[in-house]
């Protein structure tokens, strides 16, 4: 029988189930965990995002290059580690069953390691909105019907649905990330409903990953904040009218971060984004199936299976394709502003930079002009014309711990 050395957690999504706010808390308290038996792997914030993109090859603007060798790194953490450890990515949960098995392999699944799969779920009826306005702050352009039609289509061609259903089909997700997992060791976590206490879904984490003995700290939260209707619209027509021209090194920090979080997102009295209410009958028919399903194979259910029952459709409906132009213009208005005054912040450091190497360059200039330093430069140029200066300069540097010419 072989003799279990350690328990992993392994967190594959779903996004837009608090999975930004729980890698947060865990990231900052790893010293805290860490005391109580318990390794969160990351010397940075965004380590297991690394890993994922490493394990599934997965490009992203760039980033991948950055990951190459994270997953091996982050296994190799865990495999050392004695006790528990917690890994969480929302983007694994589009891994393939060959990525899969590889990740469970590398943890040590079937040898001297006991894997937990954790789950977060939430109704269609709130992701299907929430998953097109983060391809909108992605760069996107698509619209809001166009997105819809290409996930309602059964062929599932493209990329925007192979992406979201990869992400998003609860029972798909369990059955390739548990195949090889007793029900019990695999646990779906539920978002509680809209509008029900902020608190309940930290406590349902808590209750998945064994964190009740820890006093974990949970200020600065980290969120991925929503946009309202017309502030989506607004940043889908941005990336039609930018995206040609705007280098993708520039877009996140200007307009998914500057615009979309610390500016849109505090709009929060315009219309928020929802489901139209004619596609409400096709979500509510698969939330069903997957309820039934889900609760058909005995997982460990933290929350309550109801909570995949979406809410009601909205009373007074805000089509982001065919939005109310005011409000779209108020949030032009608002992200101009942000523009503007992030630029005067700019042009303020640039201008004290100039003025530091203004003040710096007058120093050496002073420097250069005492005759002590010229006669060191010429002391120095006729040391470095003979093989014996040469020599006295290279003991010197060395006495000094500087190996370069300049020293």
């Amino acid at each position: 029988m072989t003799m279990v050395t350690r328990k992993v957690y392994l967190h594959v999504g779903t996004p837009k189930t608090g999975t930004s706010y729980l890698q947060h808390v865990l990231f900052h308290n790893r010293r805290l965990l860490h005391r109580h038996g318990i390794t969160y792997p990351a010397d940075r914030f965004d380590a297991h995002f690394l890993a994922a993109l490493d394990l599934m090859r997965m490009p992203w603007g760039g980033l991948e290059a950055q990951a190459i060798g994270a997953w091996d790194t982050l296994a190799a953490k865990v495999r050392r580690t004695q006790g528990t450890a917690i890994i969480s990515h929302e983007i694994l949960a589009t891994a393939s069953r060959v990525q899969i098995g590889r990740a469970l392999d590398d943890l040590g699944h079937g040898r001297d390691t006991e894997v937990h799969l954790v789950l977060s779920v939430r109704d269609l009826v709130r992701q299907i909105p929430a998953e097109w306005q983060e391809n909108v702050k992605h760069r996107a352009a698509l619209s809001f019907g166009a997105f819809i039609d290409k996930i309602q289509d059964p062929r599932r061609e493209g990329r925007i649905p192979t992406w979201f259903w990869g992400v998003q089909e609860v029972p798909d997700i369990l059955d390739r990330w548990g195949h090889d997992l007793p029900p019990e060791h695999v646990h779906v976590v539920t978002v509680p409903p809209a509008g029900g206490s902020p608190e309940l879904l930290w406590k349902r984490f808590v209750e998945a990953f064994g964190l009740g003995a820890v006093d974990l700290q949970l200020d600065g939260e980290r969120t991925n904040p929503s946009l309202g209707s017309a502030e989506t619209t607004l940043i889908r027509r941005i990336n039609r009218a930018a995206n040609e021209e705007l280098e993708p090194a520039y877009y996140r920090p200007l307009v998914r971060e500057l615009l979309a979080h610390q500016t849109l997102s505090r709009r929060t009295r315009t219309p928020r984004l929802a489901l139209p209410p004619d596609v409400h009958p096709w979500a509510s028919g698969l939330e069903e199936a997957w309820i039934a399903e889900i609760r058909a194979r005995g997982y460990d259910v933290i929350g309550d299976l109801d909570d995949l029952r979406g809410g009601p459709p909205a009373a007074a409906y805000a089509d982001p394709d065919h939005p109310d132009e005011a409000l779209v213009s108020g949030a032009a208005v608002d992200a101009l502003k942000a523009v503007l005054l992030d630029h005067a912040r700019l042009q303020r450091e640039l201008g004290q930079r100039e003025a530091e190497l203004h003040d710096t360059r007058r120093l050496l200039e002073k420097a250069y002009l005492r005759p002590t330093y010229r006669w060191r430069e010429k002391l120095v140029r006729r040391l470095e014309t003979g093989t014996s200066g040469q020599r006295l300069m290279k003991a010197y540097r060395r006495a000094r711990g500087r190996g370069s010419p300049s020293a």
